[in-house]
């Protein structure tokens, strides 16, 4: 009747059980399904799952990225989040997940809560853009759903990485600075495969995108199988972005597979990283946050 879970993750669960025809529906047709929830709430925590479980029966490639909460946010949904995650595991094929506290390291100190929990939810923006970047910019000829499907299929946990760097090394510190992130709670070492999306301005060059990919490259171990693509985006100007996602930390080796180069256009893209946004309210609603801000007003 859409009001909320009350942060009970089985009226989630049991919310998204009576709803399995319409979420079924929705999903017909899809060939990859990202599952985005904060987890720790009542939707985020107990519906996730459910709506991966229909993705994989519909043999959509599915990826969940979620948020584990920031400790401030109580023990409770803590533990809560922590069994969310461990059931929606289960159901995908990938699974991301962002962990809120780590955000307070590449936010300044004055960050209000309100801004904090925006940066954490366009953190998991660049997430989802990172990964379908690669498949849906046109000229990506090499680099497609059949390229992405292989690094994530049965992929299992997997972290994300981000860096951003300006100036004459732009290329070599932002994906140092990716490799090094906050937000990788293990080294890229162990990864058994890696998409990596590297994004410049209309000067980005060919050298820097090798320098970028070798930085990778060097990092991870000899096995990983690297599938990369380089995107022009005019409104980054002089930076370059470089976002990695390393899977397959908690599966089994599989044989050497060839590096993958693309390069490719993009319309440009008037936000900016890291939106900078402020409010002068706390009231947040707890049922609100399961939901990411870029989704929450549809």
């Amino acid at each position: 009747r859409g009001l909320g879970a009350g942060a009970n993750p089985t009226i989630g669960y049991q919310a998204a059980m009576e709803s399995k025809d319409e979420l079924r529906d929705a999903l017909k047709g899809a060939d990859m399904v990202f599952v985005t929830a904060g987890k720790g709430g009542g939707t985020g925590t107990g519906a996730a799952p459910v709506i991966a479980e229909l993705a994989k029966e519909l043999a959509a490639l599915t990826v969940g990225v979620v948020t584990r909460p920031f400790a401030f946010e109580g023990k409770r949904r803590a533990r809560q989040a922590e069994d969310g995650i461990s059931s929606l595991r289960e159901k995908v094929d990938t699974l991301i997940i962002i962990p809120n506290d780590r955000l307070l390291q590449v936010v300044e100190r004055r960050t209000s809560v309100i801004e904090a929990f925006k940066v954490a939810d366009d953190v998991l923006r660049q997430g989802v853009q990172g990964i379908t970047d690669l498949i849906t910019v046109p000229g990506l000829i090499n680099l497609d759903f059949a390229d992405v499907r292989t690094i994530m299929k049965d992929a299992g946990s997997a972290l994300m990485g981000i860096g951003v760097a300006g100036g004459e090394n732009r290329a070599v510190e932002a994906a140092r600075a990716a490799i090094s992130s906050p937000l990788l709670e293990a080294s890229v070492e162990g990864a058994r495969g890696i998409l990596l999306n590297i994004t410049g301005g209309n000067d980005l060059g060919l050298f820097e995108i090798n320098e970028a990919a070798e930085i990778i490259s060097s990092a991870a171990d000899a096995d990983c199988n690297i599938i990369f693509g380089a995107v022009i985006d005019p409104s980054l100007g002089d930076e370059v972005r470089v976002t990695v996602i390393a899977t397959g930390f908690d599966r089994p080796a599989g044989g050497e597979q060839p590096v993958r180069q693309e390069t490719s256009e993009k319309e440009p893209k008037g936000t900016p990283l890291f939106a900078e946004e402020s409010k002068s309210s706390f009231d947040v609603d707890d049922d609100v946050l399961d939901i990411p801000s870029f989704l929450r007003d549809r």
